[in-house]
């Protein structure tokens, strides 16, 4: 490929894993890690500070660099953005038209923004949910993220932007820390589990989501760019899922492998979020369009994390 690659929000959940699977195709001389937060720890490509509401700075990285790609991964999530939303809509929304508006200059080639299953609302069919459908958003996060959707869609229609994006459902993974979404419980159960044999959940315990493993979602989110651009039939944003389960069923797969593992729960303010969201999804245009596809179960997600996250506990005691 030519041009450079720019991981906007390296440090999160996502960005983490994304920079490490870019490099590990493409090579860190071809990668740029940029996040408002210093890098902690080593990394293997340059990293750049950036505030992404930071227009500026901004223009000035993909020119120095000679960034051709783009993944806009900062944003406020659900339950942090409840907490600020003018600021979550600042910086969802701003951010957005800032890497936009370079590309529509001819500065960027081709950018990925991730969208969410938080676009859904309470009227939107819960199971099976299609790919177009009601949406009506209950949270600030889905109300950004939906409006982001549209905004793509535009500048691809208006001013031909290749941008591309997928609605991530709950995202589960071991090389980051929970990052304040709704869908984090079933990061951090792991995390109590191997701690403390026990988790309280803010979820009704009957609560199913749509979720994927972390590794299956980094590979969705390459692939889709390296798809040639006839093959990207959807610009607002593709329905993404692996599978869903309850805070219950999780429960019962630690516990084949933790057997004095407990759940209790004490439910919150992201029990309404959750509840306004999807139950299961239909991911069928992406199958189709560009052959996404999900290698990992809940049962061996389970294994996964469990075994990865094992070490790091055991070496701490």
């Amino acid at each position: 490929m030519t041009g450079k690659i720019l991981v906007v929000g390296s440090n999160g959940q996502i960005g983490t894993e994304l920079c490490l699977e870019l490099i590990r195709r493409y090579g860190s001389d071809k990668v740029i890690a940029s996040d408002i937060r210093e890098i902690e720890g080593e990394v293997s490509c340059v990293f750049e500070p950036l505030d992404i509401l930071d227009q500026d700075r901004l223009r000035m990285i993909v020119t120095e660099h000679g960034v051709k790609q783009v993944y806009l991964l900062a944003a406020l999530l659900s339950a942090t953005a409840e907490r600020n939303p003018e600021f979550a809509w600042r910086l969802n929304m701003d951010g957005l038209f800032n890497v936009l508006n370079l590309a529509k200059e001819g500065l960027i080639d081709r950018v990925f923004w991730p969208s969410s299953i938080a676009v859904f609302g309470p009227n939107t069919p819960k199971e099976n949910t299609p790919q177009d459908t009601i949406m009506q958003p209950t949270t600030v996060y889905g109300i950004s993220k939906q409006a982001g959707e549209n905004w793509c869609q535009y500048y691809f229609e208006k001013f031909g932007v290749d941008v591309r994006s997928i609605r991530y459902p709950g995202l589960i993974g071991y090389k980051s820390l929970p990052g304040g979404g709704t869908t984090d419980y079933a990061v951090d159960i792991f995390y109590q589990a191997l701690e403390h044999q026990e988790y309280t959940c803010f979820l009704d315990e009957k609560m199913k989501l749509p979720m994927m493993y972390m590794g299956d979602a980094v590979n969705a989110t390459v692939d889709i760019m390296e798809q040639p651009k006839e093959n990207i039939k959807v610009r607002t944003s593709y329905n993404l899922a692996g599978f869903s389960f309850t805070p219950a069923e999780l429960a019962k797969e630690i516990k084949h492998l933790i057997p004095e593992f407990k759940i209790n729960y004490d439910l919150d303010y992201r029990n309404d979020i959750a509840n306004s969201w999807p139950d299961s999804i239909d991911d069928s245009v992406a199958r189709n369009d560009w052959g996404w596809k999900n290698e990992v179960d809940l049962s061996k997600l389970t294994e996964i994390m469990l075994a990865n996250l094992s070490p790091k506990f055991n070496s701490e005691k």
